[in-house]
This record gives structure tokens, sequence and C-alpha cells, in this order.
């Protein structure tokens, strides 16, 4: 028989996950009687739309996350705890987590998405995903290693070519900003900085195995982002299902790309929540939950963000956004005020679309507002200020800005440090890099 909570004391509350849903659950309950423990395997809120920028030289990690601790330091309903969980005892309503066991009334899972390689694991040492710091930092030392070791090349080398050679896979919001940031960081950034190559005849390759780019996005902005890519260089493959990829390239519909450097934004795989639990999930493995995002069978339990799968009033999967983490957890936390207090549950979860947003290099973008759609440099700054105005703390949004503005004025990126290992091989920059290191 399942544990029953002593109601001698505060509800216990348990959110696994520091992201955008998790975060926002944590808030929403700031005045509620309920203890609540935040757990996390990592100290840091990352704000994950602008992990691209960190990729490509565009910002510095510190501009885009927040301790934990430092976002709920005046919270005092609040406590942290820094581990990596490993599973969920349902019957005794205890997280596992490093070893220790933490009691939960309520227990909320916001543990986020990790890369999908669609059946090749084998190839996320070639081709590094983006979520995590770790990840864009690596990202970026292996594409500015790339032009270091292309300077060394034999003039009329073929594996100066593949050096020189960028393959992004995936045509939604993240495969596009990355794309047209390598653009941007090899034609503008990079341009002067070397005596023998010329940055600016990099090869960029979107590779995308739908019909069109930003498939979230009306068909007319699909098209205009398309446009915006190719006057910045980069090739666009629609309709290309990635068949191979290795370290020295990606194979497509029978043609082969050399590429030293392949970086991948195809697709999210949800984090082992469901097995956990045992509940059931769907082929990305996202617990299907029910209308107030409450695990089938287990109203104490409930999953958000990258970790559920839930439908909008009409049927529809709501998309795997901040904004919809965001109002999941501030909805789950009035889910559980309304118990705790005796009153009714709250009106059914009514997602509140403020629009979808996507960058194309330093002054396009486009947006989609329901009937309003806006694209170019307009678009380009309802962008800008909609990012600097979600990050967390005064002085990430004044450097973020601030760092904008001078790139934008300058071309110039301030970040183009190396600084892991793969920077101590540079004495020997002939010889291709044929192993990857595989971060996190």
């Amino acid at each position: 028989m399942d544990a029953k909570p002593d109601l001698h004391r505060n509800t216990r509350v348990v959110i696994v996950g520091a992201g955008f849903g998790g975060l926002a659950a944590a808030q929403a309950l700031a005045n509620a009687p309920v203890e609540i423990t935040v757990i996390d395997r990592r100290n840091y809120h990352l704000f994950q739309p602008l992990l691209y920028q960190v990729a490509t030289a565009g910002l510095s990690p510190a501009d885009i996350a927040w301790p934990i601790r430092g976002i709920l330091r005046d919270q005092k309903n609040v406590s942290v705890q820094l581990g990596r969980v490993t599973g969920v005892d349902t019957v005794r309503r205890e997280v596992l987590v490093s070893g220790r066991r933490i009691p939960y009334d309520y227990l909320i899972l916001a543990t986020g998405a990790r890369h999908a390689y669609f059946d090749h694991p084998e190839w996320e040492g070639t081709a590094p995903g983006l979520k995590k710091i770790a990840d864009a930092t690596h990202i970026r030392e292996r594409i500015l290693m790339a032009f270091e070791k292309a300077e060394a090349e034999d003039c009329d080398s073929d594996e100066r070519v593949r050096l020189q050679t960028f393959v992004v896979v995936g045509g939604g919001p993240t495969g596009v900003e990355m794309a047209g940031a390598i653009a941007e960081l090899a034609k503008t950034a990079l341009a002067s900085d070397f005596r023998v190559i010329d940055p600016s005849t990099t090869r960029i390759v979107l590779v995308e195995a739908g019909p069109r780019l930003l498939p979230s996005f009306p068909e007319s902005l699909s098209a205009v982002a398309k446009r915006s890519l190719e006057r910045l260089g980069v090739e666009v493959c629609l309709g290309a299902p990635v068949t191979l990829c290795d370290d020295a390239g990606v194979e497509l519909a029978g043609e082969r790309i050399g590429a030293r450097t392949v970086i991948w934004a195809a697709g999210v795989m949800a984090s082992p929540a469901a097995k956990w639990l045992g509940a059931d999930r769907d082929r990305a493995g996202r617990i299907k939950v029910d209308a107030d995002f409450s695990v089938p069978g287990r109203p104490e339990i409930f999953a958000v963000g990258d970790t559920a799968l839930a439908a909008d009033a009409d049927g529809r999967p709501l998309p795997g956004v901040a904004p919809v983490a965001k109002q999941a957890g501030r909805y789950v936390a009035a889910v559980i005020r309304s118990r705790i207090e005796g009153r009714p549950t709250p009106a059914p979860f009514h997602y509140r679309d403020f629009g979808n947003l996507a960058t194309i290099g330093r002054k396009a973008a486009v947006a989609d507002f329901g009937r309003i759609r806006v694209s170019g440099f307009l678009a380009w700054v309802l962008w800008s200020v909609a990012h600097v105005y979600f990050l967390i703390g005064l002085r990430n949004r004044f450097v973020v800005a601030l760092t904008w503005l001078w790139n934008y004025v300058t071309f110039q990126r301030g970040a183009r440090l190396i600084t892991g290992g793969d920077s101590e091989e540079a004495s020997s920059p002939a010889e291709p890099e044929t192993k990857v290191r595989r971060v996190g």
C-alpha cells in the first residue's frame, strides 16, 4: 500500500529538474504551506535557446546560466539538492538520488530531454548535439580548431576542404540558428584572422529530412528562412535524411559530404523518467499525462516540459518549447495548492501561445504570431528583445544586450576561446582528427 502523507507537517513537494518547468513550479509555490526540494545534477539553470550562441562564440556560458541557489535564495520554503536521480520508489514515495532517498508527498518531474539519433547511437560521438553548456563549449572548440587545423594544411589538400566544411543536421529552430551563426562566424568574425586560409570560403550545409525548414512555422516563413540562409552562403538540403555519419562526414540520398565537423540538431529523446515509474510513454520516451499533467494512476506525481506528452483542448500535442514548460509548471503548482487548501481544481490547462521566433544571422529572423507574421530586421529585433527579457538576472540581460550590440556594430565575436583538450593537439595540426572526445 502506498505511503500516506503526515497531516501534522507541511506537505513535501520534490521537483526533479531546475529547467523552465521545474523552476516555474518552485517559484509558483513560494507562499504555499509546503516544503520544496529542488533536485538537479547541475547547480545552474540554463537558458537553452541561446546555447547555440555559446557554441558559435557569440556569448560566454556565464551569460546564459545562473546558479539555482541564487535564483531561489529568497524563497524560504525551498532547499536545493545537487545529485543525479536514478529512480523513484512509488510505494514509499521516495526519490532515489546519489545513494540517498528523499521523501515526497507530491513529485514534479521536469527532467528535460537528451539527443535522439534515430536508432544510431554510434553517431553521437561524431555528431554532438546541443543540450548543455559542456556540449556548447565542445562544439565551439571543434569549430575553432577546424579553422586552426585548416590554416596548417597544404593549399591543395582535400583535408583542408573537409576541415572547412560544416554540416548541421536538422532544420528546426536550433539547426537554422546554428547554421546561420556558423556562416556569420566564418564569413565576418573570422574573415581577417587567418593568413593562409580564407574563412569566407567555408562551406556550411544544413540537412533536413523533411520537405521544408522550420516545420512548426507557416510555409511562407519557412521559405523566408531558407532564402535568408542561402544569402548567408548556407547550402540547404531538404528531403535528405542522413543515412551514414562518421568522423569524415555524412551520407544522404547516396551523396557523400566530406566534413570534419557535424552538429546534430535533428531530434530529442525524453529522460528516463517514464521508466522510473513504469508509465505509458510515446516513442520519444515522454510520459503520457492526464489533463492536469499528473501521471495516470499516480495523482501525486506530475510531469512537465520535455518529460511529458500533453495535449491541448483540441487533442493536439503541446510543443516542446520553453513557454509550454513554464506555463505547465505554474499550472501544476496551482493544482497542488488547490488540493492542499481544499479548494476546487483549477480550470483545465490552456496554453497561451505568444508566438514562435527563430533567428537567421545578425539582422534577420522570422516571427509567427498567428495572424501576424513578421520577417527580416523587425523580426530580429523582436527575437532579441524577447530573449533578453526572458533571461534570468539583470546582469545577464545587460551583458547579453551589450554583447549583441557590440557584435552587431563591429561584426566581431568576443568568446572565440579554445579551452578543451583538442587544443593540446594543435602542435600536430596536419594530422586529421579521427576521434572526437565525447563530453557529458
